[in-house]
């Protein structure tokens, strides 16, 4: 099936069997290999992106649902000049990640919950990211790198909210 949507920004056109996922089609066919794929079952969220704005499991989602969407990868993430946005820089700031498989999803849904909720404590960065697997850091990197990711998003010097 024919199918146009725009990936970071950019107008994409896809011959997409219709049984494929939305990972594959990001994977195999942009070649935007950031999105990983971990437990394929939707529960790891190693493969979070955001469509039209909102957090999907691209394993879970076929690539012809995406027809007339606007899809975000972690590779929409850098900069016009390559450089890491505030989230990538708190994440290796703050020792967010170690083998590095999770991130991609992590910083997706993390994306995500700075857009709606810049101001967001630390008890909602945990119980957003829950959803999120990630067996090597124990999770207190990934909360102080959200916390002060959005601390910079906001322009607040004084860094992270002690709520």
């Amino acid at each position: 099936m024919d199918v146009t949507f725009s990936v970071n920004g950019e107008r994409v056109s896809l011959d997409v069997e219709p049984r494929r996922t939305l990972a594959d089609a990001l994977r195999e066919d942009c070649g935007l290999t950031g999105t990983h794929l971990g437990c394929e079952h939707g529960v790891c969220g190693a493969c979070t992106v955001l469509v039209d704005g909102q957090p999907a499991r691209a394993c879970l989602m076929f690539g012809v649902q995406a027809d007339g969407c606007s899809v975000t990868t972690v590779e929409g993430l850098e900069g016009e000049d390559g450089e890491l946005h505030p989230l990538q820089e708190a994440f290796v700031e703050h020792h967010g990640l170690q083998c590095g498989f999770c991130t991609p999803g992590m910083l997706m849904s993390a994306l995500h919950l700075l857009d709606t909720d810049p101001g967001a404590g630390r008890e909602t960065i945990r119980e957003e990211m829950s959803g999120n697997i990630c067996r090597c850091t124990g999770y207190q990197g990934i909360v102080d790198a959200v916390e002060a990711a959005g601390a910079a998003l906001r322009g607040d010097a004084d860094g992270p909210s002690s709520s």
